[in-house]
């Protein structure tokens, strides 16, 4: 009398390749490293993306840096530091009157 297992295999071809010892361990073993794993896919794949974020803001501030050297630079000049207090600041000399204009488009709303 034949098995009852070997006669489902019989009928069903696709059985026996999917009851493969080696196939079931490969899948066991690529489901635990794409998963399970402490060096899983998954986890890698967030890593990479926080790296990416961190390189982009090192080069965001890298470049910030830069700029801030440059006004620096410029801010030696007695005359552009008075320029700069006048722009950024609204700062006057005793004599005389500053007029703000503002545009629709230029207020930032909050």
């Amino acid at each position: 009398m034949k098995n009852p297992l070997k006669k489902t295999i019989e009928k069903k071809p696709w059985l026996k390749i999917v009851s493969n010892k080696y196939l079931l361990i490969l899948l066991l073993f690529g489901t635990w490293m794409l998963f399970l794993d402490n060096y899983s896919y998954m986890d890698q794949r967030v890593l990479n993306k926080q790296i990416d974020e961190l390189q982009d803001n090192k080069k965001y501030y890298q470049d910030e840096i830069k700029k801030d050297k440059e006004n620096i630079k410029l801010l030696k000049n007695q005359y552009q530091v008075e320029k700069y207090a006048r722009e950024k600041y609204y700062m006057k000399k005793d004599s005389e009157d500053v007029y703000i204009v503002e545009f629709e488009g230029d207020t930032i709303k909050k």
